[in-house]
């Protein structure tokens, strides 16, 4: 497997810090004499660097450490890739920015779960009225911190270091925290194996290239490297974490990837296009699909699309929600086409 390190060397590694760093925490009443002892709730201690810069700001973080109460029973998650895990690990969502829920994550949500808000605007009164044990926040909802902690334990699991790590680190905490650790071990274990699948496939498929699609336009995706924090955190994956060969090194990393044109597929012609589709990840109206825009003379050229390996990824696990133990399995199956 082509990573850094392993799933199970983190494992490994990161079961130590938590023995060494007292990470993880049980806090018990004794009570005193002649008084029958009255156990607290447990905690698990989750730490993290907090950009505290102001919009605009070059970042400045700050160690940030959240006491979260375990079995919580009342959980609003912002992290589309946390109500994905959470949801996995037999959690139950009491709220979250609705309209931004995927259909296939709606099965974790309660019967009754609030709107919370938007990815990036939290309804502070709904969640105050509401009480929650828990909040989860990452990604775009990241700058919400200050605003949610008031109201209750807020915990930011965004990215931190490779894609990898960072799915190990919040699966292994989330479920400590929900009294899953074996179901968390489990689905870490079959992650593994699934993107040991996948990277053997691609192992063996020459050079591809990774192509985010919008509005009509294309944008070439570069590798993220070890550290996939910065802004090419979700076009990178499919050769970060994939194996893919990049059939060019130099484009820009960005959000979106580097604009490139229909001549440059064809100047450098790799072996498999891997799409995303970001105007249907986003709902966009009346835009052209990507199917529809690669379809052009220029294109049919290439040798992804002569020998049929244009490969279209689930644009909502590629670029809404791009972590998760559900989500990641889809990944590796949009992967594993290519074995078929």
């Amino acid at each position: 497997m082509s990573l850094t390190r392993p799933l199970a060397t983190l494992s490994f590694a990161l079961a130590s810090a938590l023995i060494l760093g007292g990470c993880a925490s049980t806090e018990a009443d004794a009570g005193t004499a002649g008084t029958a002892a009255t156990p607290a709730a447990t905690t698990v201690s989750f730490s993290w660097d907090r950009n505290i810069a102001g919009e605009g700001e070059d970042p400045q973080y700050e160690a940030t450490t959240v006491e979260v109460p375990t079995n919580p029973q009342n959980i609003v998650v912002f992290d589309m890739a946390s109500l994905d895990t959470i949801g996995a690990l037999g959690g139950e969502i009491s709220g979250a920015p609705l309209d931004s829920v995927p259909d296939y994550l709606r099965e974790h949500l309660a019967s009754e779960a609030f709107n919370a808000g938007t990815l990036f605007e939290a309804d502070l009164i709904a969640i105050e009225a509401e009480q929650p044990d828990l909040i989860v926040i990452g990604g775009r909802s990241a700058a919400l911190y200050e605003d949610l902690s008031a109201i209750a334990p807020t915990v930011d699991l965004s990215i931190s270091g490779s894609f990898l790590e960072t799915l190990e680190r919040n699966t292994e905490f989330l479920g400590e925290v929900l009294g899953a650790q074996d179901e968390a071990a489990a689905a870490l274990a079959d992650l593994e194996a699934g993107i040991d699948d996948a990277q053997a496939v691609t192992a063996d498929a020459g050079t591809g290239l990774g192509l985010m699609v919008s509005g009509g336009k294309l944008n070439a995706m570069a590798p993220a490297g070890a550290d996939a924090t910065g802004r090419n955190a979700r076009g990178g994956l499919i050769y970060d974490v994939f194996g893919v060969t990049p059939v060019v090194e130099e484009i820009e990393a960005a959000t979106h990837g580097e604009p490139v044109s229909f001549e440059f597929l064809l100047e450098q012609n790799p072996d498999y296009l891997w799409v995303v589709d970001r105007d249907a990840a986003t709902g966009t109206e009346d835009a052209q699909a990507a199917a529809t825009v690669l379809d052009n003379p220029i294109v049919k050229q290439t040798t992804a699309a002569q020998q049929d390996q244009i490969v279209y990824l689930d644009p909502t696990a590629w670029y809404i929600v791009f972590g998760g133990i559900t989500t990641t399995q889809l990944m590796i199956d949009d992967v594993l086409q290519i074995a078929e």
